[in-house]
């Protein structure tokens, strides 16, 4: 009786000291922010009076000039150490050689085109590819006509809806010059301008065929697009086909830019960026009970489209070709979204539309620091579940106390419990440490007797938890975002989610974990992307700026549902260090789950410091049993690629390095 009594009083002070230190850090968390507002202010004004003055505006060609090299020095340190830049320059060496492969080089011969040409399909399909008119530039008008009449595969109708005004009368007289020569070309000449959702739309009451296809005035199409398509319909049942796509300056697509290699459908992708963009071209059946284009989302009309149609496809197929020649010019979306400033609010009504008709409430849609039409979303909660952390230790008390010091003092979500399972320690500050943690309300620690299996400690972990979500993390870790847990499981709530993993960085702000991608690397098991790359870059495309569907996390911070995590037996004890994650990940999406990366949790990851590296000595050679034993188990899964990575991407380097050598179609 006096035992429990002597708990209750350690456990009331215990609560009313940190209540003592809570209240003091509000009173000086108020302070602070009471004299930030006034600093704000007081800022503000000066601010203004500057921006208002005759030398501010003198100034500003010196501004222009001090902002570029501004820039250029930001860039030039986004690629970290000379090392960096140097591969760098390499990357971009290579991409200029893979550029004569993607762009004219690509095309057919004249042997290739006659086979295309007398191919005989088992599908009777015609596409009718819709091109919005508007004071469309005369050489651009041609070289999009003319590439459609290059298809090698003949069935196809071109719908030209002009919006253009009368001191562009041209483009009415080049169309009705095309159309004289080639029956398959319909043109209309519209009483007004509708914009772009109204001239497409226009477009489509014209058009007779079974598979639709949208197409800008003044961009360029391969010849073999539309073969490549009707393989897909015919071979895949596809309704929904994109291809990769190139952005090119000046009078030739040998003149890239870019080069966008995209992944397989990815809606959490496609929520926060417009990826699939170009060439998309659907069963007209999507539509029976739709509309094209709707014009409160003028300037991102297509990715309001493209998220209605592809939540009813039922094949979604994309082509890892570059298919499609975005053009660059001064007012185009390709050249900057500052040309069509509306084109932001309307991508994010695309996005709340879509959002809201999933049945999500209270979310926010953020422009990022990537781009202005790269979003990130945030979801609110539905409810406040326990979170049982499970942390595997031996020893490493300095690790330990500062990974769970780091979760304690910064997290904001407040419902969870920490379960450090400990393994085989044998120092005496750790056990001191152990009983002074666990006098914590939140902490427990339990022992895992037996050798060091990863999987088998975590599983062992599991039995202990109460929480209605899990998350595994190493003792290596410290966090960051203080909503970290919020940002995990907001996408781990969700029904059609199974595993979540956050962005993590070696102490000197390198990324140490982004996602994974199988097949890449060394022992073609699984490998990290964007590995080493410093903090401030943005990732291929954007993506190290908005969460996105991966096809494996790292266990090192990986959430999922405790029901989930049973029905599939935990890891697999099979793989006692390595690739016990990557396996867990492949096994819930065989559930048909997706898995999601963040790179709004934020965490430091002091990699392998507990059990050192596995490239050298007996650790080497279980690592390649164990890559051995991965292998021939996802065998099938390998050899399909990664889906949510691309096969124009060399799987020697985690940095979306593009291959130089044509890849095998």
């Amino acid at each position: 009786m006096s035992e429990n009594k002597d708990d209750l009083k350690d456990l009331l002070e215990y609560y009313q000291s940190a209540f003592e230190r809570e209240k003091e850090k509000n009173e000086q968390l108020a302070y602070r922010l009471s004299a930030s507002q006034r600093e704000v202010e007081d800022l503000t004004r000066k601010l203004d009076k500057i921006k208002g003055s005759i030398f501010w505006k003198l100034a500003k060609p010196a501004r222009v000039v001090i902002n570029y090299c501004i820039a250029t020095k930001n860039r030039i340190l986004c690629h970290g150490n000379p090392k960096g830049i140097a591969h760098k320059l390499l990357s971009k060496y290579r991409e200029k050689k893979a550029i004569r492969i993607h762009g004219t080089g690509s095309f057919p011969s004249a042997a290739e085109r006659e086979q295309e040409e007398n191919t005989t399909f088992p599908k009777d399909v015609t596409f009718s590819i819709l091109v919005p008119l508007y004071n469309t530039p005369e050489r651009f008008l041609r070289e999009m006509i003319e590439s459609v009449i290059a298809q090698t595969y003949g069935k196809w109708e071109l719908c030209l809806a002009d919006g253009s005004d009368d001191a562009h009368e041209f483009v009415g007289r080049i169309c009705h010059e095309y159309q004289q020569k080639d029956s398959r070309i319909k043109y209309q000449k519209l009483v007004k301008n509708e914009g772009i959702s109204g001239n497409t739309n226009e477009c489509y009451k014209m058009a007779t065929g079974n598979y639709i296809a949208l197409f800008d005035h003044d961009d360029l199409l391969h010849p073999c697009v539309l073969f490549a398509y009707m393989q897909a319909i015919c071979e895949k049942n596809a309704d929904y086909i994109y291809c990769d796509e190139a952005t090119f300056k000046g009078n030739s697509i040998n003149h890239m830019i870019t080069m966008h290699f995209k992944p397989d459908y990815a809606p959490d992708n496609l929520l926060a960026n417009n990826y699939i963009c170009h060439f998309s071209v659907f069963s007209r059946e999507l539509l029976e009970s739709g509309e094209l284009f709707r014009s409160q989302f003028d300037g991102s009309q297509d990715h309001d489209m493209i998220l209605r149609l592809t939540a009813k496809a039922k094949h979604i197929v994309h082509i890892p070709r570059i298919l499609y020649y975005w053009r660059s010019h001064k007012g185009s979306v390709a050249s900057s979204i500052d040309a069509k400033t509306y084109a932001i609010n309307a991508a994010k009504g695309a996005v709340a539309d879509r959002l809201t008709r999933l049945g999500y409430k209270n979310f926010e849609i953020e422009s990022t620091r990537a781009f202005a039409t790269i979003f990130r979303i945030k979801y609110a909660l539905s409810s406040h579940p326990l979170i049982s952390i499970i942390i595997p230790n031996k020893d490493h008390m300095e690790d330990l106390s500062r990974c769970v010091d780091s979760i304690i003092n910064l997290s904001t979500y407040d419902n969870y419990e920490l379960i450090i399972v400990e393994n085989n320690s044998e120092t005496a500050e750790i056990r001191t440490y152990y009983e002074e943690i666990s006098r914590h309300p939140r902490v427990q620690v339990v022992e895992y007797k037996g050798d060091f299996n990863y999987s088998k400690i975590n599983n062992f972990g599991v039995q202990y938890a109460k929480g209605e979500y899990l998350l595994l993390l190493n003792n290596d870790t410290e966090v960051i975002t203080p909503d970290w847990m919020e940002e995990l499981l907001m996408y781990a709530m969700r029904e059609d989610v199974g595993v979540v993993g956050a962005k993590l960085y070696y102490p000197d702000k390198t990324i140490q974990h982004a996602g994974i991608v199988i097949g890449l690397g060394a022992h073609r098991t699984a490998g990290h992307t964007h590995y080493r790359i410093p903090e401030a870059n943005v990732g291929y495309m954007g993506r190290l700026c908005y969460a996105q569907d991966v096809t494996a996390v790292t266990g090192a911070c990986m959430m999922v549902s405790k029901a989930l995590y049973e029905e599939l037996g935990g890891l697999d004890e099979s793989f006692t260090v390595a690739l016990n994650d990557v396996d867990f990940c492949l096994r819930v999406r065989e559930k048909g789950f997706l898995n999601i990366f963040t790179p709004f949790a934020e965490l430091y990851h002091y990699e392998s410091k507990s059990r050192g590296s596995d490239k050298k000595d007996d650790k080497a050679v279980r690592y390649q049993k164990e890559s051995d034993r991965f292998r021939a188990k996802w065998a099938d899964v390998l050899a399909k690629g990664d889906p949510y990575y691309n096969p124009n991407f060399s799987l020697d380097h985690s940095d979306f390095t593009v291959n130089w050598k044509r890849p095998k179609q």
